[in-house]
């Protein structure tokens, strides 16, 4: 199956298209399985994803969540903790999941990612919604992206393009501020979702959009890898996609 690239006018367009897909998928997966298993991540991309999918008809006490990635040694009370973002504009409002599997940044991270791997590995991830870096990440592997790791979450270094885009979107102070290194989840562990929802608004997603989706597949543009994936609709807003076609188009 072909990955299915839509163009919205706005980000707010981009995200209720966004949303109602993943809600749409996670009812099937409850009325097929029982259970709806999801990945969440989070991040200004997802802002408007997220609005919409709290707002769908959904029995949350059939999902289980599971995040992307969080900055290690991050209290949960700091605005740019993922943990905090994902309790703030998800968890608290939708009625109660049937668990949430959140990354803690504060704990060993070795062990923390022994623990994530022992709960992730069991199932098999129904809907992932994801987001482009500016630097083409996929969660947070960065540039070049490990592809071949089987492991599930892996501690990593955060590059200086992705340090400066934490800040510029208003989570940190200063480039100081912005952790050295995170947990995120592997690029294989998300390949492995059944469906991959993948929300990128903004002009300056767009030279990332373009050489994820137009070049060939690299680990130099991480999110290229979704080319490959078998049900991945990628939702762009027309900042984000002004890279993607000839003016004529």
């Amino acid at each position: 199956m072909e990955m299915k690239v839509e163009v919205y006018d706005t980000s707010q367009e981009l995200g209720k298209a966004a949303g109602i897909q993943a809600a749409q998928l996670i009812r099937e997966a409850i009325e097929i399985n029982g259970t709806a298993y999801i990945i969440l991540a989070t991040g200004t991309s997802q802002l408007e994803t997220l609005k919409q999918l709290v707002s769908e008809d959904i029995n949350w006490s059939k999902v289980v969540l599971f995040h992307l990635d969080e900055y290690i040694g991050l209290p949960v009370t700091h605005p740019a903790s993922f943990r905090k973002y994902l309790q703030e504009r998800f968890i608290s409002k939708v009625a109660s999941l049937k668990a949430a599997c959140l990354i803690n940044g504060e704990a060993d991270p070795q062990q923390e990612c022994e623990r994530l791997e022992t709960l992730i590995t069991a199932h098999t991830i129904d809907v992932a919604l994801v987001g482009i870096g500016e630097n083409g990440h996929l969660a947070f592997n960065d540039p070049p992206a490990d592809f071949e790791t089987e492991t599930p979450y892996l501690v990593v270094n955060l590059d200086a393009v992705c340090k400066q885009q934490q800040m510029g979107e208003g989570w940190f102070k200063s480039i100081e501020d912005v952790p050295q290194k995170a947990i995120s989840m592997s690029v294989k562990q998300i390949m492995k979702s059944t469906n991959i929802i993948c929300s990128v608004p903004d002009e300056r997603k767009a030279i990332a959009v373009k050489n994820c989706l137009k070049q060939e597949v690299s680990n130099l543009y991480p999110a290229s890898i979704l080319q490959t994936h078998a049900n991945c609709a990628i939702y762009l807003d027309k900042a984000a996609a002004s890279l993607l076609y000839d003016q004529a188009d």
